[in-house]
């Protein structure tokens, strides 16, 4: 008989935990907004879990085949990020991705008969296109930072000129996100429509804007995708600031932005910055 150790204090599960619970913290996860999703390696469940032990099977009407025998954890449809701390096993589950494409099967979790979120046919887009980005890609969050969308009301939806606004706003962030930020149209959420929108912009960008309701962001592990989402609400805050006490007086330019790039080793976006003589 093999001797599993404890799923709760599985790292990956602990990571669902306080995340979860900092995004509620924060105020980005009101009620059952956002959702998680986290690409876990077979070794890593073993441990823990019987991956052949299938406690039931969800159907789907999204094509998730390019995502076939893929192990995930994801927060629960309705579920309260608040509630997750206190209570993983119903808020999170463990699901796998048949062979077939056309459902995925429950290890772990969402003990009172519960789903992954509704919005997983858009994670399982944004996955599908961030792995053949970065072969080490893992995450996709979702969540509705303030700032961000209060943004998305005051300032032009343009992306690049969105993402330099961004940029002149806190110096570290042409660093953390040089390749600015994706934004789509409104559309209704929930639906396999929004998620094409997003992986499409998810070719060139990790975090995608949805106007008036949050942001999508991608990223190799938990830390960095809640760093990136972090620091993008930060630069919306100091905006938000700034705008509610006049107006820019003065920020960094768009030659100084370009030093900060070459001085990381990083390439900014093209055409976002004029760098004429």
């Amino acid at each position: 008989m093999v001797v599993q150790l404890d799923i709760l204090s599985a790292n990956f599960v602990q990571e669902m935990m306080n995340t979860t619970a900092n995004l509620y913290r924060l105020g980005w996860d009101e009620r059952n907004g956002g959702n998680i999703s986290y690409l876990l390696k077979e070794e890593e469940l073993i441990p823990f879990l019987n991956v052949n032990r299938v406690i039931r099977t969800i159907p789907m009407q999204f094509d998730a085949s390019a995502l076939a025998g893929k192990y995930f954890i994801v927060t629960g449809s309705g579920k309260y990020f608040k509630n997750v701390i206190d209570d993983p096993e119903e808020n999170l589950g463990i699901i796998k991705v048949a062979n077939d494409g056309k459902s995925v099967e429950v290890l772990w979790g969402f003990k009172d008969g519960g789903s992954p979120t509704s919005e997983l046919p858009s994670h399982f887009m944004g996955h599908i296109q961030r792995l053949q980005v970065d072969p080490d890609h893992r995450v996709i969050m979702h969540c509705h930072a303030t700032h961000l969308i209060g943004m998305t009301f005051t300032h032009s939806l343009d992306e690049k000129n969105f993402s330099k606004t961004l940029w002149q706003m806190c110096t570290e962030c042409i660093v953390v996100f040089p390749e600015g930020v994706g934004i789509i149209p409104w559309m209704v959420p929930g639906t396999d429509a929004i998620g094409r929108a997003t992986a499409e912009k998810m070719k060139d960008v990790r975090l995608v804007l949805w106007p008036h309701h949050g942001i999508f962001g991608a990223g190799t592990t938990m830390d960095e995708t809640f760093g990136l989402i972090e620091t993008a609400e930060k630069a919306a805050q100091v905006y938000t600031i700034v705008c509610a006490q006049g107006g820019v007086k003065q920020t960094i330019s768009d030659h100084e932005l370009q030093d900060l790039a070459e001085a990381f080793g990083v390439v900014p976006r093209p055409g976002i910055l004029e760098l004429g003589l």
